[in-house]
């Protein structure tokens, strides 16, 4: 029983992280039809520039509990500064070309800054222990639990709830779903299409970087943080479909259960899980849980 239990919580805990990043590459793909290979590098900048905020506040003698809000900042910092940058300055140059050259140019992108971060931060890793044991061990029936964890889970459902609220039941919202439907049509009605891409890719980018600072005080940030989570993000949003926030929600608490059972009955097998039980769904659901099947086009 105890085993089981761990292994939920263990699941619910790794899918709540994996949510918020997925869930910022599928606003991205779901508005700017890209499949954004860069949005691990967004995610690599967060988790560096929270652990530098934090560190630069313990340094300070800050409360290390209140840095939290220092690593929503670094998110927001890492988006406003990168997003219309790269929207503005990059993609939007590409939008009207083949979807495969826009894969290609964020791989681009993901590689230069592979390299940004490493001249900027140097190889050597960086910590944010002190937050993560700010908010002390909260016990759960027979276990205990780290409470930086728990909160993690709030933070995860709040994100979602507030990205589906938002597009769901706000006059932005409907905006952006015009644009979604038919990008033309709403340009001919008065939208103006160009800055809904730059605030959908500001929004995605955020949540990328918010990914990556709140996982900051959990691990040692290091180089090659953005090729681990850019492919376990992509199996998230195919399994439950690509541009579908339920879809992101489902695909992480699969992809985190998955791995939490490998992790405690077949440590071995951790990674190999994930993309067994992505084939295995794939096979009844080629276009995701929640991607209707769309015509084949000759």
């Amino acid at each position: 029983m105890n085993l089981a239990l761990t292994i939920f919580f263990d699941g619910i805990t790794y899918a709540s992280w994996l949510f918020i990043v997925a869930l910022g590459l599928t606003l991205v793909f779901g508005v700017l039809k890209i499949l954004n290979i860069a949005h691990g590098s967004f995610y690599a900048v967060g988790a560096y520039a929270g652990a530098s905020l934090v560190a630069w506040l313990v340094s300070m003698k800050v409360a290390p509990a209140l840095s939290v809000v220092a690593l929503v900042l670094a998110a927001a910092g890492v988006a406003a500064l990168l997003a219309p940058l790269t929207e503005r300055g990059l993609l939007r140059m590409f939008y009207a070309r083949d979807e495969v050259l826009l894969v290609l140019v964020t791989y681009a992108l993901f590689l230069i800054l592979e390299d940004v971060t490493k001249l900027l931060w140097g190889v050597h890793p960086y910590y944010a222990a002190d937050t993560y044991q700010a908010f002390g061990n909260v016990t759960l029936g027979p276990l205990t639990y780290v409470g930086y964890d728990l909160m993690l889970v709030f933070v995860a459902v709040a994100c979602g709830a507030l990205s589906w609220w938002v597009l769901n039941r706000t006059r932005h919202g409907k905006i952006v779903s015009a644009v979604i439907h038919n990008a033309e049509v709403a340009g001919s009605m008065g939208v103006n299409v160009s800055r809904v891409y730059t605030w959908a890719f500001v929004a995605g980018v955020f949540l990328a970087a918010l990914g990556g600072a709140l996982t900051a005080p959990m691990i040692s940030v290091q180089p090659g943080l953005s090729v681990g989570v850019i492919v376990v993000s992509f199996a998230v949003v195919i399994i439950g479909g690509l541009g579908s926030i339920e879809g992101a929600a489902l695909g992480a608490l699969v992809v985190g259960l998955a791995r939490a059972a490998s992790v405690h009955l077949f440590p071995a097998a951790e990674l190999f899980s994930i993309y067994v039980v992505m084939a295995i769904i794939l096979v009844f659901r080629p276009e995701g849980v929640f991607q209707r099947v769309q015509a084949r086009k000759i």
